[in-house]
């Protein structure tokens, strides 16, 4: 009777950890989107920045420096796509290894050992981790595609007939799209961080519960409190887009 309840202890727990992880992931993005609405951010710092580039970009007809730019997003993200792909790949090679690795595991385990069942839902979850990043960050390529289109079609500064505030409002229109490839990618990168997260579990409940933790504090002094969000919230006030 002892061993049932510790059982089922053991399996409150990790439906309780499993909860907190989905919990603090998707609490997070939601509060994460809703602060930048209301207060500087590196999200909002760096959309103002790409206003600001392309504003520039319609003032001159040379715009190889911009295609590289462009060029060079693209295939951040095409790496990390690359990487999701591998690592899923190297999640489904593990299916066969369980009892080894199990074996190596319950070494460093504070709590009772994964039973193989456990083991491969905790390898599911990582899997389907990975392929929500995959998703996220091929839709950043296409995007970045998107806006490399809309850079490709943008008037020149020579050409004749379009108004300023047409070209504030095509500048405006890249750089939001320029802004939603950004985010995505973001996204992306928040599902590698919180996979990190979760690669705790398989220590323990214990393990993934403070990486959640971690991690959230983490993203949130990166986009909120870093260095490099306050060097470039400095850095608005002297770009000075005329």
């Amino acid at each position: 009777m002892q061993t049932e309840n510790q059982a089922l202890m053991i399996s409150q727990l990790d439906v309780f950890t499993l909860f907190a992880f989905f919990t603090g992931w998707l609490g997070y993005s939601i509060f994460a989107q809703y602060q930048s609405k209301r207060k500087d951010c590196l999200v909002s710092v760096l959309h103002q920045f790409r206003v600001a580039w392309m504003q520039r970009l319609l003032k001159r007809d040379n715009r190889i420096t911009d295609a590289s730019i462009m060029a060079n997003l693209e295939r951040s993200s095409l790496f990390f796509a690359s990487s999701s792909l591998l690592i899923i790949a190297g999640l489904f090679t593990a299916f066969n290894y369980s009892e080894k690795a199990l074996g190596i595991i319950a070494d460093f385990k504070l709590l009772s050992p994964n039973s193989q069942q456990e083991w491969e839902l905790k390898v599911i979850v990582l899997i389907l981790i990975f392929t929500y990043a995959f998703f996220t960050f091929t839709w950043s390529v296409r995007q970045y595609n998107f806006c490399s289109v809309l850079v490709g079609s943008s008037p020149l500064a020579t050409d004749r007939g379009v108004s300023e505030e047409e070209r504030e409002h095509y500048a405006q229109h890249m750089a939001k799209v320029c802004s939603l490839a950004a985010n995505q990618f973001n996204y992306g990168l928040r599902a590698f961080y919180f996979a990190l997260a979760f690669a705790g579990w398989f220590l323990g409940p214990y393990f993934c519960l403070v990486s959640i933790v971690i991690v959230v504090a983490i993203l949130y002094r990166r986009e909120f409190r870093s260095k490099t969000f306050k060097t470039l919230n400095r850095g608005l006030s002297v770009k000075d887009v005329t």
